[in-house]
């Protein structure tokens, strides 16, 4: 009889020290990207006539500025970038980050997700730092940084699957994933409150200083990865050994091991992984959408100014990271008392990610310029609904396959870059006029992305360990066919022939995988 698999304490191990520090990697990560959308506000000028004389910028209508917002001398913005270019330089973000996604992934299975991210986040927080002057010099060069901003956090997110494909056990996935990924909302939520704030009385004109207090504290948690981490619980110098024991019996053997040969036409043909790219596009623009324009959004729609924009902008993003503490907890509990099976659990919460929003943006759209406290209320219901894709899509790469999770991750998430950068576009050439009937196309447009969505991810969606993801060496084993003969078939035929028990994908792993 197999010895029951002894289960290490979550609380105070190291596998949640690595998830932590993913949660405040990713804080800064999205820190600097929505840092931004805040500081250009404060980084435009926006002289103001009385009556219907314009003043100060040439070529600009009544049209072209909040006709409720009268600015004086003591205004502090330094460009006059029209808002085509303003939305562009919101968009190089995502230019350059849509090109590390793959390579990304790759580079972590191979050679460690440790040294990979974190060199990248010492490189994310030199470009933050360097902003102001860059801005200050000319608009290509402010373009080029945050080009090379988002190339560098390109590998985040790859890199830290890659991490949990080799530290996260299989009933603690959804939790682990869970605690890294409020990282971005708290990011946002800090960043979209302090920076209306830093905008009017922080020092170097205000915006400058965003950058600067952004990118020092991304530094020092660069220190602190290197420091307190590994890129698996063999290499751990702190780690205990039933911790150690514990996830290397409960993962297996063969995904601990660093990739070398990847099945790239398998992986690209499998409809489970089309359910996850699908998934985190959609999810993506509807994210992207409320990412980069809210706090224009509210600005323009609801005539908020701007040290209450900050804040309103935040407000929804503090609910959804509240939500998403328990999104993860719930999943696993589903999963490890059999209420719903890894895929039917996937499925459910993918689909509370995408109708909840479709609902609220279908119903916020509805409310006037008189309404901007309860649209924040829509926000917030928007937002926490949307937190369930952490027992959704984003744990599902996990399950179909842990040994290349950094890298489908990796393709998952190029797809879903497409709409970072084209959502600012869509929604600045959506809105030429600043007004609220003109933001309701913007939203419609988003739920009808959501609904579709969701109707793919549950056609397509499976939550098992896929053949595929298993070395043949290993099924051998696991199948008992004999080894003589193994070298006569093909992988597809092998997995035609074999007896697929994949049923149980934890089962599949402990007996294919152990020692």
């Amino acid at each position: 009889m197999d010895t029951p698999l002894q289960k290490a304490p979550l609380v105070c191990s190291q596998r949640l020290t690595l998830a932590v520090l993913a949660f405040l990697g990713k804080f800064f990560v999205y820190s600097a990207r929505v840092n931004l959308s805040v500081a250009i506000l404060c980084m435009i000028r926006s002289d103001v006539t009385y009556n219907d004389t314009t003043i100060g910028q040439d070529n600009y209508t009544r049209n072209d500025i909040d006709q409720d917002i009268i600015k004086t001398s003591d205004n502090r913005g330094e460009f006059d970038w029209d808002k085509s270019t303003q939305s562009h330089l919101l968009s190089m973000h995502f230019y350059g980050y849509i090109f590390t996604q793959i390579p990304g992934g790759w580079l972590s299975s191979r050679f460690g997700g440790r040294r990979v991210w974190g060199f990248c986040q010492f490189v994310s927080g030199m470009c933050t730092l360097f902003t102001p002057a860059s801005a200050r010099t000319h608009i290509y060069i402010a373009c080029t940084v945050r080009f090379l901003l988002g190339f560098a956090a390109g590998m985040t997110f790859p890199a830290v699957h890659a991490l949990l494909g080799r530290w996260a056990p299989p009933l603690e996935r959804s939790k682990l994933v869970s605690v890294s990924f409020s990282g971005p909302p708290l990011g946002m939520i800090i960043t979209l409150a302090i920076s209306g704030i830093l905008c009017e009385y922080g020092f170097d004109n205000g915006w400058g200083s965003i950058f600067y207090l952004c990118g020092i504290f991304n530094l020092m948690w660069v220190v602190a990865w290197f420091y307190m981490t590994a890129d698996g619980p063999e290499e751990h110098k702190r780690i205990s050994e039933r911790e150690r024991e514990y996830i290397q019996n409960s993962i297996g053997q063969g995904v601990m091991k660093k990739e070398e040969r990847v099945p790239w036409i398998i992986i690209f043909k499998s409809g489970p992984v089309w359910a996850v790219i699908i998934a985190h596009f959609c999810n993506n623009y509807t994210g992207y959408t409320l990412l980069t324009t809210l706090p224009m959004f509210m600005k323009e729609a609801f005539k908020f100014d701007i040290k209450q924009n900050g804040v309103m902008s935040a407000i929804p993003y503090v609910t959804e990271l509240l939500t998403a503490i328990f999104v993860g907890q719930m999943a696993d509990k589903i999963i490890e008392r059999g209420w719903l099976s890894v895929k039917n659990t996937r499925k459910l919460f993918q689909s509370i990610c995408f109708l909840g929003p479709a609902v609220t943006f279908c119903v916020l759209v509805q409310l006037d310029s008189s309404r901007g406290y309860l649209a924040v209320a829509l926000l917030c219901v928007c937002t926490s609904t949307k937190s369930a894709c952490r027992g959704g899509y984003l744990s599902n790469h996990l399950d179909l396959a842990p040994r290349y999770a950094g890298i489908i991750f990796g393709i998952t998430n190029t797809a879903a870059t497409i709409p970072g950068i084209i959502a600012p576009v869509i929604a600045g050439a959506l809105t030429p006029n600043k007004t609220l009937e003109e933001w309701r196309l913007v939203f419609y447009v988003c739920a009808a992305v959501a609904v579709l969505g969701c109707v793919l991810y549950i056609i397509l969606a499976d939550g098992e360990l896929q053949e595929w993801s298993v070395t043949k060496a290993k099924l051998v084993e696991a199948i008992s066919i004999d080894v003589n003969n193994i070298s006569k078939v093909d992988d597809q035929d092998f997995m035609t022939r074999a007896e697929r028990p994949w049923d149980n994908a934890n089962n599949l792993m402990l007996k294919t995988f152990e020692k």
